[in-house]
């Protein structure tokens, strides 16, 4: 995925890998961060995707959709900071998060929600890669093919919620 190419309101399917997190992970990368100590998971280059996996069966991975955005926000500047390139999530976010994905020229990307059945359909891999202690709130890496998003902002700020 190519921030610089991504327009707001734009459609499309990501293939690649994605970094699975929500706020107990967070919270934990954030006081690493502070303190100038090394986090378990490298950021750099990577997209978070704001979810939680449903425990997986052995014949398929467990339903994994979007958690609300906005209540990310205070962990943002951090992962920006990091390297992270773009976020998935649902939902609107605060005028902060747009202020930062200019700044730092990111983007924040709408996954579908009411579809994790239908998204876990698209995983391909996965597994725990920080916080295993944290059950579903863990940190997980997943492989994703043809991952539905729309961008909600780009990197100059244009912001979906926004648009009259």
């Amino acid at each position: 995925m190519k921030i610089d190419d991504l327009v707001c309101c734009q459609e499309l399917y990501y293939t690649g890998k994605l970094l699975v997190m929500r706020d107990a992970a967070q919270m934990r990368l954030k006081e690493l961060h502070e303190q100038d100590r090394p986090l378990p998971v490298k950021l750099e280059g990577a997209v978070v995707f704001y979810g939680g996996p449903a425990k997986p069966t052995k014949e398929s991975f467990g339903a994994i959709g979007p958690t609300t955005s906005i209540r990310m926000d205070c962990f943002l500047e951090m992962l920006f900071q990091q390297g992270v390139q773009a976020t998935i999530g649902k939902g609107k976010r605060s005028d902060l998060s747009t202020s930062l994905c200019r700044r730092y020229g990111r983007a924040y990307l709408l996954a579908p929600s009411g579809a994790a059945a239908s998204l876990s359909k698209r995983i391909k891999s996965l597994r725990v890669i920080a916080y295993e202690d944290l059950g579903t709130e863990a940190v997980y890496e997943i492989e994703v093919e043809d991952f539905p998003l729309i961008v909600a902002t780009d990197k100059n700020g244009l912001d979906i919620f926004s648009l009259e």
